[in-house]
């Protein structure tokens, strides 16, 4: 019985299929076969390539985001709680000092108040704190030996309104003191001794044009939210009333301690307290 061989093949005038791409590299063999010889889609592009036009490639799923860049604006904000602290213990510092004595006391004529606008209505009231850290004060001033009938205020202003923009905080004490020099001092030790705080310039005495009193100033730098921030301080002590003053803005929160003019910001102190201090009665 003879067998009829299989049918071959009509033959190909352009020869053999290539069994390689040129120069001998293999040729592109499609997308992979997933099972039951569906396509899978091509992989992903990695992590920080470009995708097709030159538009980036997203993030493989579960990594995280770029972390964002720290606003100057953003970081006031998170500093006001620690400049708070610092000029609150700088008040509390100033009644603690001196020597024991019942006579020498001025008679009591002004008293310090939180007006709604100051600065040239350039900083609103944010919040009244002297029924939380001015009562604090209040209480560690009870039986002081240079200060007599203590109240104390404490004020936190934002920059038109902005907290964002500008911050603006005064600590401050009315009543009857003694030994007005030696309690300023005490008062920029104490804001300077405010936890994470150290100076970066020393106290200075300045007595700006048309000026009674005497302000010191000085530059404090604390570290907060992973930065470290600039924090000038300035305050004066009278016979009756003593107060520090804070002010942050997004020009002044990074800038080098250096930097910061201390004569402008007695001047600032001082016109803030012809604000505020005001006639008994």
């Amino acid at each position: 019985m003879s067998t009829t061989p299989p049918p071959q093949p009509p033959d190909n005038p352009y020869g053999p299929p290539p069994t390689s791409g040129p120069y001998g590299q293999q040729p592109y063999p499609g997308p992979p076969q997933g099972p039951y010889g569906q396509q899978q889609p091509p992989p992903p592009f990695p992590y920080g390539q470009q995708g097709p036009y030159g538009a980036p490639a997203p993030a493989p799923w579960g990594a995280p985001p770029p972390p964002p860049k720290k606003s100057r604006l953003g970081l006031i904000l998170g500093i006001v709680g620690g400049v708070v602290v610092l000029v609150v213990a700088g008040v509390a510092a100033l009644v603690w000092i001196g020597v024991k004595s019942d006579t020498g006391f001025p008679e009591a004529e002004y008293k310090l108040t939180l007006p709604q606008k100051v600065l040239d209505e350039r900083y609103e009231l944010a919040g009244d704190l002297s029924g939380t850290e001015g009562q604090a004060i209040e209480e560690e001033a009870d039986g002081a030996w240079d200060a007599r009938d203590t109240k104390a205020v404490v004020g936190q202003y934002s920059l038109g309104g902005d907290q964002a923009a500008g911050t603006l905080v005064i600590s401050g004490m009315y009543g009857r003191f003694k030994n007005t020099d030696l309690a300023r001092d005490n008062m920029m030790e104490g804001a300077a001794g405010g936890e994470g705080a150290k100076v970066a310039v020393k106290p200075k005495d300045f007595k700006p044009a048309g000026s009674d009193v005497t302000v010191t100033c000085e530059v404090l730098v604390q570290t907060q939210l992973g930065t470290e921030v600039t924090i000038p301080v300035c305050g004066w002590v009278d016979g009756n009333t003593g107060a520090s003053i804070a002010e942050i803005t997004a020009d002044t929160v990074t800038k080098k301690p250096a930097e910061v003019d201390l004569a402008a910001a007695a001047e600032t102190a001082v016109k803030i307290r012809g604000e505020i201090r005001k006639p008994l009665g």
